[in-house]
C-alpha cells in the first residue's frame, strides 16, 4: 500500500512536469520535418541512467525542485541524465524525450500498481471523493489568483518602469544662531524618480524635483543634506533634476551618461563614511565632493572599472556648458579619480583626485583625499581627509547600526575649507517601512564668527 501511495504522490509531479515541458516544447517546434534515425544519434536520446540526485552535476539542494527530483531518481529510478551527467533542467525538452521520460515512469507505476488488491483501490476511490470538495476549493483558489495577476498586468503603470518617490521634510529651530536666522523655519524636498530598465541590470533614470530654498542655517557649511540648496530653480518649482542613463560592460565594468545634475560622487562607487545619508547637515557627506562646483549642468560621463571584487576604480567627467555651441564639453568642466578597497569586512577606504576648470577658462586647485571606515560590527568608526593646495578639510565620528531595533545613531566633527569647525549628533528611526523620523543637534563654529547651534528633525517619507 505504501508503494502505491508513493506512485501515486509521484504521479501528479511527472505528468505536470511533462506536459508543461512538452507544450513548451511543441510552442518552439517549426514545421521542419525530423528523422527518428537522426534524433538517434542526439544528446536527447543518448541518456545515461543515474541512481542518485547528486549524480546530476548540474543540480543542487538549493534548486526549487530538487525534492522532486530526489524521489523520481532514487526512490522510481526513472528520471536518466545527458551523458556527461548534467540535467540540463532549464531548457526545453524535445517530443522524444518527453515520451520516453513519461514511459519510464509510467512503467514504475504500473509495477506498483499491479501489486494492488481491490480493497486497496477501493480505499483510494473512497479518499477521491472524500478530499473531491477541497480539491475544487483549490482550483478555485488558483482561477481567482489567475484572473488577479492578469488584472494587475493589464493595469501596470509600466512592464519596464517603476515610480518612485521621497519626501524630505525639515523643521528647523535655532538655539543660537545669528539674528537673520533666528526664527523656526521648515523647509521640504519632493522627488519623482522613473527607473527603467530594460535588461534588468541597466538604469535610466528620470527625476523631477522640487524644493525650498535651502537657507536656515546661517554659516553651517552646505546646509541641510536633503535640500536642494541656492540656485537650485527657485522655490518650490519643479524641475528635471536628474536624467542619466547606467548599464553595465561585460561583468567587470558599469558605465553612466548623464544630461544633468551628476557630479563628484554621483560617479564613485563608494563615498566609504558611514554618515552620508543618514547625517542631517549636508556635512554629513564629505564636503570635499562638492568643493569644485564647476560642473554638473551638462555632459556627465563616468566608468566603474572592476578589478577584483574589493578593489574598483571609478571615473567621471562632468561639464556645465556642453549644450552651448560657443564653449561645448571641454570647458567649465570637472574630473575625479577614486581608488576603492570595499572589503566584507573590517575596512572599506579610498584615494580620491579631483580637478578642473573654471568658466573663465582656468584651472581649478586639485584636491587630493583620503577616506576610511572601520566596520566593528554594531558599529563604525569613519571619516576622511582632504587637501585642496594647502587649505584642508577633515571629518571623523561613530555611527551605531540597529540602535535600539529599528533606529541607527551617529555623531561627527570635522572642518571645512574655510576653517569652520563643524558637529552634528543625530538619531534616526524606523516609524514603518515608509516614514522615518531623525532628531539631529548641529554645531558650528565658523571662523571669525560666533557659534550657532540648531535643531532639526527631518521627516522622510518614501514609497
Amino acid at each position: 500500500m505504501s508503494n502505491l501511495w508513493n506512485a501515486l504522490l509521484a504521479t501528479p509531479f511527472v505528468l505536470g512536469s511533462a506536459l508543461t515541458l512538452a507544450s513548451s516544447a511543441a510552442a518552439a517546434e517549426t514545421a521542419e520535418t525530423v528523422s527518428v534515425d537522426a534524433l538517434s544519434n542526439s544528446d536527447s536520446i543518448q541518456l545515461a541512467q543515474v541512481t542518485s540526485v547528486s549524480d546530476l552535476s548540474d543540480v543542487l539542494p538549493s534548486d526549487w525542485a530538487y525534492t522532486a527530483l530526489q524521489r523520481l531518481v532514487e526512490e522510481y529510478g526513472c528520471l536518466e541524465g545527458y551523458p556527461d551527467r548534467s540535467f540540463r533542467g532549464n531548457r526545453a525538452m524535445t517530443r522524444y524525450e518527453f515520451a520516453a521520460g513519461l514511459n519510464s515512469c509510467l512503467d514504475v507505476i504500473v509495477q506498483l500498481i499491479g501489486g494492488t488488491d481491490g480493497d486497496d483501490l477501493d480505499t483510494i476511490r473512497r479518499l477521491q471523493e472524500e478530499f473531491a470538495a477541497e480539491l475544487a476549493t483549490i482550483r478555485g483558489r488558483v482561477d481567482t489568483l489567475e484572473a488577479d495577476v492578469a488584472e494587475l498586468e493589464a493595469n501596470q503603470f509600466s512592464t519596464t518602469t517603476k515610480l518612485k518617490g521621497q519626501l524630505d521634510a525639515h523643521l528647523v529651530v535655532p538655539f543660537d544662531a545669528p539674528d537673520d536666522f533666528e526664527e523656526v523655519t521648515f523647509e521640504y524636498r519632493a522627488r519623482l524618480n522613473f527607473d527603467t530598465s530594460f535588461t534588468g541590470e541597466d538604469r535610466l533614470r528620470i527625476r523631477f524635483q522640487s524644493s525650498d530654498s535651502d537657507n536656515s542655517l546661517g554659516d553651517f557649511s552646505g546646509g541641510l543634506a536633503s535640500t536642494s540648496g541656492p540656485g537650485s530653480g527657485g522655490e518650490d518649482n519643479v524641475r528635471l533634476d536628474d536624467v542619466y542613463y547606467s548599464f553595465p560592460i561585460g561583468s567587470r565594468i558599469s558605465a553612466i551618461i548623464s544630461a544633468n545634475s551628476t557630479v563628484s560622487d554621483d560617479f564613485v562607487t563608494s563615498t566609504i563614511v558611514p554618515f552620508d545619508g543618514p547625517g542631517v547637515a549636508d556635512f554629513s557627506g564629505p564636503v570635499f565632493y562638492d568643493q569644485l562646483g564647476v560642473g554638473g549642468d551638462s555632459l556627465g560621463v563616468g566608468l566603474n572599472v572592476a578589478f577584483t571584487d574589493n578593489i574598483i576604480l571609478d571615473l567621471g567627467y562632468a561639464t556645465a556648458d556642453g549644450q552651448d555651441a560657443d564653449r561645448g564639453i571641454f570647458n567649465e568642466y570637472e574630473y575625479i579619480v577614486q581608488l576603492n578597497y570595499l572589503s566584507d569586512g573590517l575596512i572599506d577606504a579610498a584615494i580620491t583626485y579631483m580637478n578642473g576648470e573654471a568658466g573663465d577658462g582656468n584651472g581649478v586647485d586639485d584636491i587630493i583625499a583620503g577616506l576610511l571606515n572601520l566596520d566593528l560590527g554594531r558599529f563604525e568608526v569613519g571619516g576622511y581627509y582632504a587637501d585642496q593646495d594647502g587649505d584642508e578639510s577633515w571629518q571623523g565620528g561613530i555611527a551605531v547600526n540597529d540602535f535600539f531595533g529599528s533606529s541607527s545613531a551617529g555623531a561627527y566633527i570635522g572642518e571645512d575649507f574655510d576653517d569652520d569647525f563643524i558637529a552634528e549628533a543625530y538619531f534616526s528611526v524606523d516609524v514603518n517601512q515608509y516614514w522615518s523620523l531623525t532628531p539631529a543637534v548641529l554645531y558650528v563654529d565658523p571662523d571669525g564668527a560666533d557659534e550657532e547651534i540648531y535643531g532639526v528633525i527631518r521627516s522622510t517619507f518614501s514609497f
